[in-house]
């Protein structure tokens, strides 16, 4: 068995799922069925058709009628709308022949030519199934993959009448308070709906967009418009619920009230760095914004379900219906270039000065979180089906949040990938760039840029060199917060220290391994390495075997 096979069969191992599907051929699997596979694949994440392959991935191989698989990508073409173009290939698995067909995600939505409109999802226990495509879901795919703008629709069946006047006073206040575009309160209420997009004209008549109907709607209107839309606030403590407040009101007068609601439970203490007074709250003000305003703007509003907030014993949590928007997932969320599902309220929230302007707001509640030593912002909980932000209520470290108020001229106007770094090297204690790298959601190159500038300001400490140079918080840092023992215990040994300590361990045991010695001085490996190689060199110890059953001993 060669590699590739070997890997492939550790695929079908695996089992089906969303973007891995099986189909027996033994019968002659009919084509419309084979093309009804590929659709369902081509309508969620794209992904591998095996066929000849049993449901409990087995595989028993190919029909007769298959054989010749030349075909089988322009009968895919052929029978898809809009065309649909796979790539197949030829396997033998077990002895057995089977098609691997490459079905690619398709930006637009693909049926058969029987009309068949089919998605690909998963059931309760984890197994994937194929279900109609129906049309009230078109608008949910469109708009996450950047396709469509669904608070952009006008609703022709309105009149901007009904809207509520109050609501656009609302907005200018908003302007005025968390400093959006000034030019805005210069304008006419005709002219500011207009420059908004709260409002569009069409043949010469002015229509409310979905996103004016948010933001200006009555509640009347919103409730037989936008069913969807609906807040939840709640509090708990163990199983008593103390506030639960569900709200279907225009949208800014929405974010005051749950704000309001949100302000009693914000506890704050102080911290003396130097001359100031620094509070410490237990929830920062900033992030909680960010976060929540997040979930009303981003969320899909033609999926039924509501915003919700909630703080209990553990912390605070947002959820929002619809998942991540497409190119988005916890993997790349410091980093995914800044979309909506929602482009033109997302713009009006930014204009009106409520949201990050520069599109970075989860900067924003990434550093909330951090400059106290607190943990990162845990999106885990996210689903397909909503986003979850939960932000945990334990005490500061006040050591860690006096260090980075002292360094704050140090780490510079956007510091949250130095923040990141630093909470990490304090939970850890030493990472190399290779181990920090995915927490930066960086490359190891850009990994090792942001380390360097921290040891050029005295915040971190190197050790070692090449591949094997780790990182630790510096002398400076232990001493500011009285952990003297703990930086020499994690900044480890000097060389003529740890070759001392190799020397003395062979005098004790007879040999040692290069994991001994990896273990003995707190070092990576391959600076394990190097340091049994310099001993060697200088004629100290001596090689005995070799590969990984390597032993050093002392030289006769």
């Amino acid at each position: 068995m060669n590699d590739i096979e070997r890997d492939l069969l550790e695929l079908i191992r695996g089992g089906e799922n969303l973007t891995v599907e099986f189909k027996s051929d033994a019968k002659s699997l009919p084509d419309r069925d084979l093309i009804a596979a590929v659709v369902a694949l081509a309508n969620t994440e794209g992904g591998d058709l095996f066929l000849g392959v049993e449901d409990d991935g087995t595989p028993t191989g190919l029909h007769a009628n298959h054989r010749n698989l030349t075909g089988l990508p322009a009968l895919i073409a052929n029978k898809t709308i809009p065309s649909l173009a796979v790539r197949v290939e030829a396997l033998e698995l077990q002895g057995k022949p089977v098609a691997r067909i490459h079905v690619p995600k398709s930006r637009q939505l693909i049926s058969t030519s029987d009309g068949l409109l089919q998605r690909r999802r998963l059931r309760v226990d984890g197994s994937p199934e194929a279900v109609p495509f129906y049309p009230h879901e078109f608008t949910q795919r469109q708009s996450s993959m950047g396709l469509m703008d669904p608070s952009a629709m006008m609703l022709e069946e309105i009149s901007t009448d009904q809207l509520d006047p109050l609501q656009r006073l609302r907005i200018r206040n908003a302007i005025e308070k968390y400093g959006g575009e000034q030019s805005l309160l210069a304008l006419s209420d005709e002219e500011l709906d207009g420059a908004l997009g709260l409002v569009k004209t069409i043949n010469g008549k002015p229509q409310p967009t979905v996103a004016g109907l948010l933001l200006l709607g009555s509640e009347a209107l919103l409730r037989q418009h936008l069913p969807a839309y609906e807040v939840a606030f709640q509090v708990l403590h163990g199983t008593e619920v103390r506030v639960n407040e569900f709200y279907r009101k225009p949208l800014l007068e929405t974010f005051e009230q749950v704000e309001l609601q949100f302000k009693p439970w914000v506890i704050e203490e102080e911290l003396e760095v130097g001359l100031f007074r620094v509070p410490i709250p237990n929830y920062d003000r900033r992030a909680f914004r960010e976060g929540f305003v997040n979930a009303l703007v981003h969320r899909d509003f033609s999926r039924l379900g509501a915003v919700h907030v909630k703080l209990d014993d553990s912390g605070l949590n947002i959820s929002s219906p619809g998942g991540f928007i497409e190119g988005v997932n916890l993997n790349n969320l410091l980093v995914a270039p800044p979309q909506s599902r929602n482009p033109l309220l997302a713009d009006i929230i930014k204009r009106i000065g409520l949201a990050e302007r520069t599109g970075r707001g989860i900067d924003r509640i990434y550093e909330g979180m951090l400059r106290y030593g607190r943990p990162e912002p845990d999106y885990t909980l996210s689903t397909a089906y909503f986003v979850n932000l939960f932000m945990a209520n334990i005490a500061a470290d006040r050591d860690f949040l006096r260090m980075v108020v002292e360094q704050h001229d140090k780490l510079g106007n956007s510091h949250v990938e130095p923040l990141i770094a630093l909470a990490r090297l304090k939970d850890e204690r030493r990472l190399t760039t290779g181990e920090l790298a995915p927490a930066l959601q960086k490359s190891e190159p850009q990994t090792r840029v942001i380390l360097e500038k921290l040891l050029e300001v005295g915040l971190v400490e190197a050790h070692g060199t090449g591949r094997g140079r780790s990182y630790t918080l510096s002398a400076k840092v232990y001493q500011g917060a009285g952990q003297k023992v703990a930086y020499v215990r994690q900044a480890g040994f000097n060389a003529i220290q740890q070759e001392q300590m190799v020397l003395s361990f062979i005098d004790t045991h007879g040999s040692i391994k290069r994991a001994d010695a990896a273990d003995l001085c707190h070092i990576s490996p391959f600076q394990a390495t190097r340091l049994l190689s310099r001993l060697k060199d200088k004629g100290a110890i001596r090689p005995v075997g070799q590969g990984k059953g390597t032993r050093y001993e002392r030289s006769l």
